[in-house]
């Protein structure tokens, strides 16, 4: 997994005005966080190849415990098969998103120590990797409430939210493998489903709650879905050929081969990289200007 995602740059998907900024933060300061939540492979030690385990499956050719290096990790942290991690039977890698975790414990927490110095480092690395990646994650979805400009009356909470956990990121390793994420998350989450209500409130007509559902396979090929509630939603592989997903939130939703050719995913809320890069999309599927079009589509 350690080398640049298998994700080109799109082109911004979005059309009409923009609600996504406000004078509560500075578009620019947006843009930078954003950028610290992307994955930067150059800088980190492969942690995603070493920390993680993961067992033989359609996603991956073979069993790896955490903190075993994967097979394909060369001696320079790179993947040996990068070019060809699909068809080498390594799909669940190409899906895969740190939100620039690897970097983050690599650089800053370790200070640039890898984890082939010494047991120690490693196993410290090892455990704080799974932490930091779930509070990037949480930043992310942090750091677009703050960009929702109808999302203004709950921007405070989402600030002070944001806040700590950017603090956090910054601590010690003995901090961050104690600290109490499920909890965090838990609080967050609420945040961010007054976040998603008070977006969602300004889309017209009646919007649709398949909170948790099991959509798996489901037939939803051209559903109006503007502003449904999709938080947690089993879709995979369901139809959305052509559906109209702005405004949607699509929180922890399971887009694995969901089917999104024509859809249209802009303004959709709290959708992040790993979601995208699972689905099954083309030319002409629509993506936030936020995210990157993944190159197997």
């Amino acid at each position: 997994m350690s080398q640049k995602r298998e994700t080109r740059p799109a082109a911004s998907d979005s059309s009409g005005p923009d609600d996504r900024s406000g004078p509560d933060t500075a578009p620019e300061a947006g843009h930078r966080r954003r950028l610290d939540l992307r994955a930067d492979c150059e800088n980190c030690f492969g942690l995603c190849c070493v920390a993680l385990p993961f067992a033989r499956s359609s996603d991956f050719a073979a069993n790896k415990p955490a903190g075993q290096p994967c097979r394909n990790l060369q001696d320079d942290f790179r993947c040996g098969v990068h070019a060809t991690l699909r068809d080498k039977g390594y799909q669940g890698c190409t899906v895969f998103d740190c939100f620039g975790a690897g970097q983050q414990v690599s650089q800053v927490t370790f200070g640039g120590e890898d984890w082939r110095t010494s047991k120690r480092v490693g196993r410290g690395m090892f455990d704080v990797f799974p932490v930091m990646r779930q509070l990037h994650e949480l930043l992310w979805y942090l750091t677009e409430a703050l960009e929702l400009e109808r999302a203004r009356p709950a921007h405070q909470e989402v600030r002070r939210a944001l806040d700590g956990i950017e603090e956090l990121t910054r601590a010690d390793a003995a901090t961050l493998a104690a600290a109490d994420v499920p909890a965090l998350r838990a609080e967050v989450s609420e945040t961010l489903l007054k976040v998603s209500e008070l977006v969602r409130a300004a889309v017209p007509g009646r919007k649709k709650n398949h909170r948790g559902a099991d959509l798996m396979g489901a037939r939803l090929k051209g559903a109006n879905l503007r502003g449904a509630n999709l938080r947690g939603a089993y879709l995979i592989a369901a139809d959305l050929t052509g559906a109209d997903l702005r405004e949607a939130d699509l929180i922890g939703a399971d887009l694995r081969d969901a089917r999104v050719a024509g859809a249209d995913l802009t303004g959709s809320l709290f959708l992040t990289q790993a979601q995208v890069n699972a689905a099954r999309g083309d030319g002409s599927t629509r993506i936030p200007a936020t995210l990157s079009r993944p190159a197997h589509w």
